[in-house]
């Protein structure tokens, strides 16, 4: 498959992923708005309340994403990769402020308890979100198989955390049911702290983005092999790694014999990126000839 080939798959990919994100969002809110209406349960207030935040960051990573898809210009000669970082942050705020919010609520009920309604209808709602949420993640786990990309990996990641919290919040109705109140108001506040949890994993992973953090260990290692295993190649070093949204940027030093031609240092050096690209297909690479003395 040629660069724009794959250029365009991804593309569509990440289009497919964060358009079905808001729809399922906006989905969500509906039906969680309406179970909340039922049953008054702070839990599931506190579901409807992240499902809220999903939509918006899930709008954010639209746009980041078509953002940060188009081509390098003038004023950003190295691309717009790194508005998915941003759309990450942005998406770690949204989510801390939904779990403050929500352990208040949760604390104010501890406090003024209040008798669930029609329980049985929030015990559908949660179980047909979990449906329609796992059938997202599989698109999403998909998609960043295929993309890695950083926006959808935390959108999959707090949508990832939806599952759990919606099958916390039908045993918290269960405990109610039986008599147990404090359960609805306990469960919301440790939905919210993993809600938190949540949103410091999205903004590490963006912070370190942001801050060039170099690729994986073994990601580099595989460069290294690459490079030293290359026939004509004497060595290498100060090699250097980043990645900016779906863009790779590896540099590198060879050490080729300061006596071969220009041609033959040349070619060398194309066989290398070439074999790089194999593993990182959508990277900028920048390989520096050092000549050097072969005893």
């Amino acid at each position: 498959m040629s660069s724009l080939q794959t250029k365009t798959e991804k593309s569509r990919l990440l289009t497919l992923a964060t358009t079905a994100s808001v729809a399922t969002a906006v989905l969500l809110i509906v039906v969680k708005a309406v179970a909340w209406l039922l049953t008054g349960s702070v839990s599931i207030l506190a579901s409807l309340v992240d499902s809220i935040m999903d939509s918006l960051a899930s709008l954010i990573n639209l746009f980041a994403v078509r953002y940060s898809l188009q081509p390098a210009d003038n004023e950003h000669q190295f691309g717009h990769g790194k508005a998915e970082s941003l759309a990450g942050l942005a998406q770690a705020g949204f989510i801390s402020g939904s779990a403050v919010f929500l352990v208040l609520h949760a604390i104010d009920r501890l406090r003024f308890p209040h008798e669930l309604e029609d329980i049985m209808s929030g015990v559908i709602v949660m179980v047909f979100s979990i449906i329609v949420t796992l059938a997202l993640l599989i698109l999403q786990r998909y998609v960043i198989r295929k993309t890695a990309s950083t926006a959808i990996r935390a959108d999959a990641l707090h949508y990832a955390s939806d599952v759990l919290t919606n099958a916390s919040i039908i045993a918290a109705l269960y405990l109610t049911s039986v008599g147990l109140s404090w359960a609805d108001p306990v469960f919301a506040i440790a939905i919210a702290f993993y809600i938190f949890y949540s949103a410091f994993r999205i903004g590490f992973e963006a912070f370190q983005m942001l801050m060039d953090h170099k690729l994986t260990s073994d990601i580099e290692q595989q460069i290294r092999d690459i490079a030293v295993q290359q026939s004509g190649v004497s060595g290498m070093h100060d090699l250097r790694t980043r990645q900016s949204g779906q863009i790779s940027f590896v540099q590198l030093h060879l050490e080729l014999d300061k006596n071969i031609t220009l041609e033959d240092a040349h070619n060398i050096s194309d066989k290398v990126e070439q074999k790089i690209r194999k593993i990182l297909p959508e990277a900028e690479i920048i390989i520096h000839q050092d000549p050097v003395v072969i005893s």
